[in-house]
């Protein structure tokens, strides 16, 4: 999802920047304790860490598969200045169009935090913070920062998935911000 997201990004930049998160900021909300508890809640939590490792080494591989394996059929993804992208399928096309514009690109870095989880039975949300940099190949650069709100569901086979996803721009972080 978010190797997609350096294609979008750059569209992004073009609708202004959102505030930065301050390193301060993130570390007070991710202090802040999560409305859930007892064995359900844990077992929640520890389905959605899986869901967010698996998404981010499928970003940090920009493997297209292994992203497609992370949304509900049914899912909608909602990009900044484009109509929601609707369902597995038209997912799909979506990813394959970025990889044949971005053919040759390598991820150098990637790096996301998620913050806020609230579950509630088979439906979880929760906002993310990601930075990447991908090496587009002839000496050119992507440097970017983004923010995505997941809405999750547990399917069937016990595995969250994403149902609703809505990434972003974020600004580059202020100096000396803490």
């Amino acid at each position: 999802m978010r190797f997609a997201r350096a294609m979008s990004a750059a569209v992004a930049a073009a609708l202004g920047c959102a505030p930065a998160f301050t390193p301060s900021a993130l570390a007070a909300q991710a202090a802040r304790p999560h409305p859930r508890s007892g064995a359900a809640g844990s077992a929640a939590a520890a389905g959605v860490e899986r869901f967010n490792q698996a998404l981010a080494d499928a970003t940090r591989h920009m493997d297209n598969g292994a992203t497609l394996a992370l949304w509900a059929d049914d899912g909608i993804s909602l990009l900044p200045g484009a109509e929601p992208i609707v369902g597995k399928p038209a997912i799909t096309k979506f990813l394959e169009g970025v990889t044949a514009r971005m053919s040759g690109a390598h991820m150098k870095s990637y790096e996301q935090h998620c913050f806020g989880l609230e579950v509630s039975g088979a439906w979880a949300s929760e906002w993310c913070t990601e930075h990447q940099v991908v090496d587009l190949g002839g000496g050119k650069t992507f440097d970017g920062r983004g923010k995505m709100l997941f809405v999750l569901h547990r399917e069937v086979d016990s595995v969250w998935r994403v149902k609703r996803e809505m990434w972003n721009r974020a600004a580059e972080p202020k100096a000396g911000a803490s």
